[in-house]
């Protein structure tokens, strides 16, 4: 879900260390990919004419909850449904009493101009707020970029990238993410292990190869976008710590707020959505504490429970 430097998230998937700031960010956050091969702002809202002279429509079957959605990229979708966005789909859906269907295509370029710009599906579940490439509704969580390590590997009480302590450290890193940036300025990139941002979802995970080498030792730790960090920590059978980047002050922020990505002309949609956000906004969190996400409030405190968010 996303300027643009929140963008990347979402693609997060996957350079050069600047690629990202000419896209959205895979989010893929915040969603590189996406926005690269898409059409310019307000060319995605541009509806087609229902006849002469009548206004454009916005919902092809108002009775259907109908997402733009990636087939294989947990822990986001997936055609099982097994991903948290899947979930929050289901929950909207049933708020609206309509059914889900999903159009599927890959996290890549080319994924707005050809699933919702051409009125396929009506909504992408996760963009950052700032992505111009699609209009995004009110935030329905925050979270940040983390530093992901085994406990007990010298990274202890790190919660910084310009730590001294992480000099000398191997530290992996995906090309093209914000964090990339900070890495350079702060001097840790010559002795990180760089992962492709943009690969094929169906066969390779940036992020669960990040994961099995911090497990195995290949690196001391790295720098995962916080759904992700939070997901595959949890999967691990090896105890991981991760923690929030919130202190750092060279480089692209690290913390973003998602909403949902809809049409420029879909005016109504987006009401209908931001109404929907507040008032399932409780069971909106506790879904995402479920699956690991870090979740954080406007002063960066991290959100323990659905009880305590802002």
């Amino acid at each position: 879900m996303r300027p643009n430097a929140a963008r990347w998230p979402r693609l997060v998937a996957a350079g050069a260390v600047f690629a990202f700031l000419a896209g959205p960010g895979a989010l893929a956050v915040p969603g590189v990919a996406r926005a690269q091969a898409g059409p310019p702002p307000g060319a995605t809202g541009a509806a087609p004419a229902q006849g002469g002279g009548q206004a454009p429509f916005e919902l092809v079957d108002p009775k259907v909850f109908r997402v733009c959605g990636d087939p294989h990229n947990l822990p986001y979708s997936d055609t099982q449904g097994e991903g948290f966005e899947n979930k929050l789909a289901e929950l909207l859906a049933k708020a609206l009493g309509k059914s889900v269907d999903y159009t599927w295509y890959p996290n890549a370029p080319g994924f707005v101009r050809r699933t919702l710009a051409i009125y396929k599906c009506d909504v992408i579940m996760g963009m950052p707020q700032g992505d111009d490439i699609v209009q995004v509704t009110n935030p329905y969580y925050r979270t940040a970029y983390t530093l992901v390590f085994k406990p007990g590997s010298g990274l202890d009480g790190i919660d910084t990238l310009t730590d001294p302590r992480l000099k000398d450290k191997h530290i992996g890193i995906i090309a093209g993410t914000p964090p990339a940036t900070n890495m350079v300025l702060d001097g840790l990139i010559a002795k990180a292990k760089s992962y492709p941002l943009v690969i094929d979802t169906r066969y390779d995970s940036s992020a669960a190869a990040m994961i099995k080498d911090i497990v195995d030792g290949t690196v001391d730790g790295g720098v995962l976008w916080g759904p992700l960090a939070g997901y595959y920590a949890r999967q691990s059978k090896t105890p991981l710590t991760v923690v929030p980047l919130l202190k750092e002050k060279n480089g692209p922020r690290m913390a973003y707020r998602i909403g949902m990505g809809v049409r420029y002309s879909d005016q109504n949609w987006k009401r209908e959505l931001n109404r929907l956000i507040r008032e399932k906004q409780g069971e909106i969190t506790a879904l995402l504490l479920e699956f690991g996400v870090p979740l954080l409030d406007e002063n960066d405190h991290l959100i323990t429970s659905a009880s305590n968010a802002k």
